[in-house]
């Protein structure tokens, strides 16, 4: 669990979709899965001999990652900020909004939305905002240009548009 120097957690930044689909996510393990889960074990132990139960230790360890995960979002809830994307101020970039930015070496735009560390989805084009792209671009305006510094080199990216995400 992130911590600052003093012990104070850090608050952890969200969008209000993000908050939603963690809610779910968290009443489907508490719901679902941990039934599901109690019902493997419970079989896996009437198989007997639990020493060389493969089953039993699988679901046992898969037992761990859903306590895990419900304790891991129930810590980001707890600390949640939530940012409203319809209050988000698009005079420039922010977190909650969705960003039109021309990539000026391959010369193509890119459509990034800027959500909280726990919200990232590079598969979704969901950057968080403490992210090197997404520090870069934080503030900036239309028709800005912001260099990032990656493992690749530098990129350099145009601010075309800034929007709420919806």
């Amino acid at each position: 669990m992130e911590e600052t120097m003093t012990g104070a957690a850090v608050k952890k930044l969200l969008t209000y979709s993000g908050l939603k689909k963690l809610e779910e996510e968290l009443e489907r393990l508490k719901v679902v899965e941990r039934k599901e889960i109690a019902q493997k074990i419970k079989e896996a132990r009437e198989q007997g001999d639990l020493s060389e139960n493969a089953e039993y230790d699988a679901a046992k360890e898969e037992q761990r990652q859903i306590e895990n995960r419900i304790e891991e979002i129930e810590y980001i809830l707890k600390h949640a900020e939530v940012i409203v994307e319809e209050d988000v101020d698009v005079k420039q970039v922010n977190l909650g909004c969705t960003v039109l930015v021309y990539d000026v070496e391959f010369e193509e735009e890119v459509a990034f939305k800027i959500v909280g560390s726990s919200e990232a989805n590079s598969l979704e084009n969901k950057i968080s905002n403490e992210s090197p792209v997404g520090k870069a671009l934080m503030g900036a305006k239309v028709g800005d240009k912001v260099c990032v510094e990656t493992q690749a080199g530098v990129i350099e990216y145009e601010i075309r548009s800034i929007e709420r995400t919806n």
